[in-house]
C-alpha cells in the first residue's frame, strides 16, 4: 500500500470514528452553531496534550483555536497538521500571552509534570476551564495550590485520569463495593514496563535550534541541555517529575483507593532502586515496592522497568484480595478468582470481562459536557480527584527518598517525621514561586 493511500484511510477511518462519537453525543454537544462552540488550546503538544486535543477534536462542540509550545519545531509541525485538515491556529511560545486571549474558552495542559501547577492556576485566574494531564503536581504543595486555585475560582478542571470514564473500571469497582469478594485486607496495584530499557548516558549539549529551554526548565534547577532530561524521558528527573511512581502510578493507585474508599494512609514505606539499569542516565528507581497502611487493610505499589511478567501475568493492574476471591483489573478488563476451601470455590468466578469504550474519548467529551453545564459534580476526575491520588504517590517518592518508615497526620496534613515533611514543598528556582494554597 502506497503512502498516499494509507494516509487517505487513515484520515478516513478519523472521520467515520468523529461522526459515530457525534451521534452518540448529549444533544447539547451536537448540531452547534459556530458562535457555540468551545474554544480549546493546548499547552505543550508533543505527547499527551496533543493526544488529548486529538480526542477532544473528535467531538463538534470544541474548536482548536490555538497552540503553545516552547518547542518551536513542534509547533510548526502540530500547526501544519491542523492546518491540513482545514484548521488554522494562532501560535505561541509562552503560554501566558496564550492566556491573554480573550477568545480562549479552556486550555490543555501537556506539559512535563514541574510545570502542571503554574500553567493550572494562572489558567483559572484568567477565566479559563482546564483539562490538566496527571499527576496534577510534582510535590504535595503545589497539589494543595491547583485545589486551592479551582475552589476560588470555581473553574471547570477535570484531570486526565482518563480511566475514570470507562465502563469495565466502574463496574469492577461496583462489584468490589458490594462486598462479594470477602474482608479485603490487600489491594495491589503495579506496572511492569518491558518496553523501558536503559537510557545511555548522554554528554549535555547545544539547545536544539527553535527550543526556548530556559522557559521549558521553568522552576527546575537551571542545568545544561542534555537531550536525556527532554520531551518524553524528563519522567526519569526528579527535577520535573516523579518517575513510574507518578506516570503509570496514579492512574493505578486512583482505582486502589476507590475500591478501597480510602482516604489518608497512615503510613508509607518504600524501597527499591536502580537494580536493572544501575549505571544509565535516569535518576528514577527502575524497581519499588511502597507500602500504603490504612486502618484494616495495606495497599501494596510495585514496579519494574524492562519486565514484562507482573503479578496475574500481567503488566499492569490492580489486584483486590479477598477472602473469598481476588478480582484483577486492567486497562483491558476484570475478572474474579475464587478462593478454594477443601477443593471448593469459595464464590463463584466470573470470567473475564472486556473493555467496551475509549476512555480518553470519553473523558474529553465529559469534559466539553460539564463546561456547558457547569455542573462541576458531573466531572469524572476533578481536581479534588487527582489531588488525592497525586498526594499518595508523592507520599511513596518522599518515603523512598527519605528511606524513612513515614507516618501522615490527617489532622494537619504533614509527616511526624521532620525529613518527610522537608520534602513537601519543592524548591522553585529562576525567580518562580510555588502558588499559595
Amino acid at each position: 500500500m502506497n503512502t498516499s493511500r494509507r494516509n487517505f484511510l487513515r484520515s478516513a477511518s478519523t472521520l467515520v470514528a468523529g461522526a459515530g462519537l457525534a451521534a452518540s453525543l448529549p444533544s447539547t454537544l451536537r448540531a452547534m452553531a459556530p458562535s457555540d462552540r468551545i474554544n480549546v488550546a493546548a499547552i505543550g503538544i508533543n505527547g499527551m496534550g496533543w493526544s488529548d486535543l486529538t480526542a477532544m477534536l473528535k467531538n463538534p462542540a470544541a474548536a482548536c483555536v490555538a497552540l503553545c509550545d516552547v518547542d518551536k519545531n513542534v509547533l510548526d509541525k502540530r500547526a501544519a497538521e491542523l492546518a491540513a485538515r482545514g484548521i488554522q491556529v494562532k501560535t505561541y511560545g509562552d503560554y501566558r500571552q496564550l492566556l491573554d486571549n480573550k477568545d480562549i474558552d479552556a486550555v490543555i495542559i501537556g506539559t512535563p509534570d514541574h510545570w502542571h501547577c503554574l500553567q493550572m492556576t494562572d489558567a483559572v485566574s484568567a477565566g479559563k476551564d482546564v483539562y490538566v494531564e496527571k499527576p496534577i503536581g510534582n510535590s504535595i504543595s503545589e497539589i494543595r495550590a491547583m485545589v486551592a486555585a479551582q475552589e476560588r475560582t470555581n473553574r471547570v478542571v477535570q484531570v486526565g485520569q482518563w480511566q475514570r470514564s470507562m465502563q469495565h473500571f466502574n463496574d469492577a469497582i461496583a462489584f468490589v463495593h458490594s462486598g462479594q469478594l470477602g474482608q479485603i485486607r490487600l489491594v495491589k496495584a503495579w506496572a511492569y514496563m518491558g518496553w523501558m530499557h536503559s537510557i545511555p548516558v548522554l554528554p549535555d549539549s547545544e539547545v536544539p535550534a527553535g527550543v526556548d529551554y530556559n522557559t521549558w526548565l521553568g522552576p527546575a534547577e537551571k542545568r545544561p541541555f542534555n537531550p536525556n532530561r527532554f520531551h518524553f524521558n524528563f519522567r526519569w528527573y526528579w527535577d520535573y517529575a516523579g518517575g513510574l511512581m507518578t506516570d503509570w502510578g496514579v492512574h493505578l493507585l486512583d482505582y486502589a483507593l476507590l475500591g478501597m474508599k480510602a482516604t489518608d494512609p497512615q503510613s508509607i514505606m518504600a524501597a527499591g532502586g536502580k537494580f536493572a539499569y544501575p549505571d544509565d542516565a535516569a535518576e528514577t528507581p527502575d524497581t519499588l515496592t511502597t507500602v500504603y497502611q490504612f486502618e484494616g487493610f495495606n495497599i501494596q505499589w510495585e514496579h519494574a522497568t524492562g519486565i514484562n511478567g507482573g503479578p496475574y501475568n500481567r503488566d499492569h493492574g490492580i489486584a483486590f484480595i479477598g477472602n473469598k476471591g481476588t478480582l484483577v483489573l486492567d486497562r483491558g478488563g476484570w475478572e474474579v478468582i475464587p478462593e478454594k476451601e477443601n477443593g471448593k470455590d469459595k464464590m463463584e468466578a466470573v470470567p473475564r470481562r472486556l473493555k467496551s469504550d475509549d476512555g480518553l474519548d470519553k473523558h474529553t467529551t465529559n469534559f466539553l459536557e460539564v463546561i456547558k453545564s457547569r455542573k462541576l459534580d458531573d466531572l469524572h476526575a476533578p481536581i479534588q480527584v487527582g489531588a488525592h491520588v497525586a498526594k499518595v504517590a508523592q507520599m511513596g517518592n518522599i518515603a523512598y527518598k527519605t528511606g524513612l518508615k513515614l507516618h501522615w497526620n490527617t489532622d494537619d496534613q504533614r509527616f511526624k517525621e521532620k525529613a518527610g515533611n522537608k520534602l513537601i514543598m519543592p524548591h522553585y528556582h529562576n525567580g518562580y514561586r510555588v502558588p499559595h494554597s
